[in-house]
């Protein structure tokens, strides 16, 4: 059962960083392979994915492929059409935090108590205070979300979260693992990053973010708060086909407030690989560093993951909120980079790591997969966590009408139905089922490679 565990840690996920930045790509990304263009081509007309943006980058430049519309009686998809890129938010997070620690404005090493207001203390587990540097990387101790997160409008679920809130949680909250120990992505602990480094500034994170990276960059559509044009240009959300609401995020507005395009994405992309000089490559540079490789073969940095590829290492991230899966990624040793961004709840990570490493292969999502509608009290009853093996377990938690595993010092990625009692990834090739016992669920099993392996529920 370890072994599976392993297994499933090896093909999920598996980050390192590059000291090479080249100006120049060895490869030349200006076309869609077939099997990608088909893959997408199949989601657009099975109603999976209602509209995709995709950019291309290389030493070459930029080529923009464009699929589907903002919405069923919408524009089609163009360079320009606006997205919520939701937590690739996080690497902009990041590379903020970079510009203040060059600029000596902020350590890594600084304890987060001396940024927090009079009476508010995060508590600590072991003899290490939080600092900055672990907010950034995920082991600060701070879990996914707060526990006082209990949104009035499930469909807008960040819009009522406070300042208040948000302290109130630190000063309560009892961490069940010392600092620095072990990597758990945390919303929270990203979020309050970006209020820091924004207080820091005696700014708002919007202000700081336009001011330090997207105007630099010629970023225009690259936003929290929709200007006029992008709302001209917005692509709806979808879930289950049907469109949601946009979510806003005021708050931990690092986590993932972020709206933007695939033009702008790809100028930043572009930046991020040397191709735009930038007075910004020093700190883009930074935020690629490696911090730890805590969870399992995954190695972390400023926001920054990374996925051993066969060409090179893939340093990326993903995004997602009630409507919107996006993708962002580069491999330095191929000079390649890609931005694919959808308006559609089901993910097409597998695309985007395909397109940087053509090791990694395509999901195949059937459009029947997609239509089972599982009401949220069903899965209200399968979050917990599942013990698969002594130091093996998989959490299961929901927002809204998503669910989402994670295993053991793995980050967290969306299931989706097949049925009521039966949900898959997109990422790999697994399934998970949930079994009941007198109409109480109690074990799931994991279908991967081949194998079955059941997991009782412990908590």
């Amino acid at each position: 059962m370890i072994r599976l565990g392993i297994t499933l840690t090896v093909l999920l996920v598996s980050l390192i960083t590059l000291q090479c930045q080249p100006k120049k790509s060895n490869k030349s990304l200006d076309t869609l392979p077939p099997a990608v263009l088909e893959t997408i081509e199949k989601r657009i007309a099975d109603g999976i994915t209602p509209g995709m943006a995709i950019a291309l980058i290389d030493s070459s430049g930029t080529t923009f492929h464009h699929f589907g519309k903002t919405a069923a009686d919408g524009s089609p998809v163009d360079d320009y059409t606006i997205f919520e890129i939701g937590s690739i938010s996080k690497v902009f997070t990041g590379i903020l935090l970079a510009k203040q620690v060059l600029d000596g404005d902020i350590k890594l090493e600084d304890e987060v108590n001396r940024f927090l207001p009079e009476g508010v203390t995060a508590a600590t587990k072991g003899a290490a205070e939080i600092t900055i540097g672990h907010l950034a990387d995920h082991t600060s101790g701070f879990p996914r979300m707060p526990d006082n997160f209990e949104p009035s409008n499930p469909n807008n679920p960040f819009a009522d979260y406070t300042e208040d809130q948000m302290y109130a949680f630190i000063s309560s909250y009892e961490p069940t693992r010392e600092v620095g120990a072990a990597y758990e992505y945390s919303n929270f602990a990203q979020g309050l990053l970006g209020h820091i480094l924004a207080q820091n500034k005696d700014m708002s994170y919007e202000d700081l973010m336009v001011h330090v990276i997207a105007d630099p960059l010629d970023l225009g559509d690259t936003r929290i708060q929709l200007t006029d044009r992008m709302q001209e240009h917005l692509a709806l959300g979808h879930s289950g086909g049907a469109v949601v609401e946009n979510w806003d995020i005021p708050t931990l507005a690092g986590a993932g407030a972020i709206r933007s395009s695939a033009a702008d994405m790809a100028r930043f992309i572009a930046a991020n690989m040397g191709y735009i000089d930038s007075e910004l490559a020093a700190a883009m540079e930074l935020s690629h560093k490696v911090r730890h490789r805590k969870a399992g073969e995954m190695k972390v940095g400023l926001g920054w993951h990374i996925k051993e590829g066969k060409e090179g290492d893939v340093i990326w991230h993903n995004g997602g909120t009630g409507g919107y899966r996006t993708f962002v990624g580069f491999v330095k040793e191929t000079g390649l980079g890609v931005v694919l961004l959808t308006n559609s709840f089901t993910g097409s990570d597998d695309i985007g790591f395909h397109l940087l490493d053509p090791g990694s292969e395509l999901a195949d999502l059937k459009s029947g997969t997609q239509a089972a509608d599982v009401a949220e009290s069903t899965l209200e009853e399968y979050v917990g966590v599942y013990e698969l093996a002594p130091e093996f377990s998989i959490t299961i938690s929901r927002e809204g009408k998503q669910l989402y595993l994670q295993a053991t010092d793995q980050p967290r990625l969306e299931l989706y139905a097949e049925s009521d009692s039966l949900f898959y990834l997109t990422v790999v090739e697994a399934k998970v089922s949930f079994e009941r016992k007198n109409g109480v669920v109690e074990s799931l099993t994991l279908f991967q490679g081949g194998s079955e392996t059941p997991g009782n529920k412990v908590k």
